[in-house]
């Protein structure tokens, strides 16, 4: 994390100064060929991330959706177990680089399992977890999983996050209520294939001008079964301009930073949140 100072004040006779402080951070994107059912291959290529993002001065690695094992849901109960196994080494690597790292795989909790995206902090813990809301019938999720029902905002010190899985994205609701909280960004874990990567690139950009937020967003790539993966994992400013993008076919590590202070004044610049009128939606009936 880094930190710029700006002097807002003159020296005076009583040599007062006013500072004000811009926190940045520097995020990485894990744009992985996943191998589906292969844990022991995806946790190997995570560990490489791992380290590479570390000296990238990254403090924040994000991994896709299902990183370790890609949609092989109907062995999710197999997943679950591996999962839990390599999370000791995973909480070590974090701990070891400093480095927050998240992702989403499957977990299970009494009976039922979920598409979970883990956050795990600096110091090797589990921060938090955002377990996907809307679950993605044409792949049968909603067979295999429970929805999750509630948002999830993260607390880093850098700043807040919301969080979102995958087929998340196609809903404005989750993002708005984000924003109206007055969470500066949101990061999203997927596996969205190539076949409507456009659809990927257009709602990334609406999401964040809509809601003047950085999003960051890492998808994978290859294929699995019938299924290719589109890439173009990346980062949006609220201003809906591109800092970095992956390719459509390529795994790679994809690093930037961000200045999450800077929301706050493109936010009172264009006070959108101010002009909703809520009172004229809520009252709509259709004829």
């Amino acid at each position: 994390m880094l930190w710029d100072f700006l002097i807002l004040g003159d020296l005076g006779d009583d040599k007062t100064i006013i500072i004000q402080g811009a926190m940045k951070t520097t995020i990485s994107l894990a744009q992985m060929n996943i191998k589906q059912g292969d844990v022991k291959a995806n946790f190997s290529s995570v560990l490489t991330s791992i380290a590479e993002a570390a000296a990238s001065d990254s403090e924040l690695l994000l991994l896709p959706e299902l990183w370790s094992s890609g949609y092989d849901l109907a062995n999710r109960s197999k997943y679950h177990r591996k999962n839990q196994h390599i999370l000791p080494e995973l909480l070590k690597a974090a701990q070891k680089h400093r480095l927050w790292i998240g992702g989403s795989w499957i977990e299970e909790d009494h009976g039922d399992f979920f598409n979970t995206f883990v956050l795990i902090n600096s110091r090797g813990e589990i921060a938090c977890k955002y377990s996907k809301v809307h679950l993605f019938g044409l792949m049968d999720e909603p067979q295999w999983f429970k929805g999750g029902r509630s948002m999830q905002v993260a607390d880093f010190p850098w700043g807040k996050m919301g969080m979102a899985i995958c087929y998340d994205l196609r809903f404005p609701e989750l993002f708005r209520s984000y924003g109206l909280e007055g969470i500066p960004a949101t990061i999203l874990v997927a596996q969205w294939p190539a076949r409507r990567i456009n659809h990927w690139e257009t709602l990334l950009k609406a999401r964040a001008i809509e809601n003047q937020m950085y999003m960051i967003a890492v998808n994978s790539v290859g294929q699995i079964g019938g299924e290719i993966f589109g890439g173009k994992s990346m980062v949006i400013n609220p201003w809906g301009e591109t800092l970095v993008e992956g390719s459509t076919e390529y795994p790679s590590l994809l690093t930037t930073e961000i200045n999450l202070d800077e929301v706050q004044g493109i936010r009172q610049s264009m006070p959108v949140f101010k002009d909703r009128r809520p009172e004229v939606y809520d009252k709509y009936q259709p004829q």
